[in-house]
């Protein structure tokens, strides 16, 4: 059980992908944080992430490892593909 509310989370989630996004600009794309719910985590990559084959590498072993590392090791992270800002009890 993660111990933080999600409005606590919020701070470091998005000081944890302010660390990881120079990386991800190097390759010509963002990210940007979509919601906070119930400790999981919804981001959606833009620019040149958008289709790219190893747009899930980036967000498992990227994003989410560098969460689960810095925060709390139960927080899991869900790509909102473009389309679905409105949608996100529709993934996973």
């Amino acid at each position: 059980m993660i111990p933080f509310t999600d409005e606590e989370l919020e701070p470091a989630v998005k000081d944890v992908i302010d660390k990881v996004r120079p990386s991800i600009k190097l390759d010509g794309g963002d990210i940007e944080l979509i919601a906070i719910k119930d400790g999981t985590v919804y981001v959606q990559l833009q620019g040149a992430c958008v289709g790219c084959g190893s747009a899930g590498t980036t967000i498992k072993f990227g994003v989410e490892r560098q969460i689960q590392t810095l925060i709390h090791p139960e927080i899991k992270v869900m790509s909102v593909p473009q389309g679905w800002e409105d949608k996100l009890d529709q993934l996973g």
